[in-house]
């Protein structure tokens, strides 16, 4: 679809690319020609992915372990980045955190480990980010990968809800404020995408059958399709798009609405289930974060 090279000379920073969708969208744009920073929490996820995706493709792929709901810490990534490599020219806000729950069970630190990763730490980036573009008189691309639900709520993930409307509205403020100085922001929300994140934390146990069954188009979203719109917001070419929130989703959210609706049908021990699944992948994530 893209032409090769289409990317080159940009440097862009993906939060959360060692996996999921961020890894997905990286590795388009190192394809394509870009220079590659990647971030996140977990160091060997970061470093694997880096090497994995150079030998695939060739070019650069730095790392830079860190958590971003530490505002001091995201300064300093990006003051490394400034440094050492000159100024981004885009920036992926992929980073995120979900899980399942009945709103009346969630803690204070299960809310929080939510929304200061997908709230507040967005916001440290894109507010860091934005702010250098602006001393140095630079132009910039943000592009958010947010939810289908910014545009009518969810139950059961209402932290993550909350957070991603949030930040569908920083799109949309941004946009305005920053529009002056050549930086644009936009946002994605995909529907269902299969990764190993989204079958642990929000189908645990289960599968994407009831995703694809209850789509328009009887099926998932394919990662390629992802990396295509999310190259299309990042390149030159569309300059005067801004401030929007895409979907794509196979009309999923126009069909249905919000999703997990269905799940007012689980038993108490359906749940007692499910948030023992949910743990067991959180465990295993957390062996090598940055503290």
């Amino acid at each position: 679809m893209f032409k090769d090279g289409l990317l080159a000379g940009k440097r862009i920073l993906v939060t959360g690319g060692g996996s999921g969708l961020g890894r997905e969208i990286a590795a388009k744009y190192l394809q394509l020609g870009a220079a590659l920073w990647i971030c996140g929490r977990r160091v060997p996820v970061l470093e694997q992915t880096a090497r994995e995706l150079m030998q695939q493709h060739g070019g650069s792929v730095r790392t830079h372990a860190v958590d971003i709901r530490e505002p001091a810490a995201v300064d300093a990534m990006l003051g490394r980045i400034w440094g050492e490599d000159g100024p981004l020219t885009g920036l992926v806000n992929c980073a995120a955190g979900n899980f399942i729950s009945p709103t009346q069970d969630l803690s204070p630190n299960g809310f929080n480990a939510i929304a200061n990763t997908v709230f507040h730490g967005t916001f440290y980036v894109t507010q860091g980010v934005g702010k250098r573009w602006i001393a140095g008189d630079q132009k910039g691309s943000i592009v958010s990968i947010l939810v289908t639900w910014v545009h009518n709520g969810s139950p059961y993930v209402v932290p993550s809800a909350m957070s991603k409307a949030g930040l569908h509205v920083m799109t949309k403020s941004l946009a305005v404020e920053w529009g002056r100085h050549g930086i644009r922001l936009n946002a994605i929300a995909p529907g269902a995408f299969p990764t190993e994140g989204a079958a642990k934390r929000l189908r645990p146990g289960g599968s994407f059958e009831d995703a694809i069954q209850k789509n328009p188009m009887r099926r998932t979203g394919r990662m390629d399709e992802l990396q295509n719109l999310a190259v299309f917001l990042m390149a030159e070419g569309c300059e005067w798009m801004t401030g929007e929130t895409i979907s794509i989703d196979g009309a999923g959210a126009l069909a249905h609405g919000g999703s997990f609706a269905e799940l007012d049908r689980l038993t108490d021990e359906d749940w007692v289930r499910m948030r023992a699944l949910i743990k067991a992948q959180d465990d295993k994530d957390r062996a090598g974060r940055v503290a």
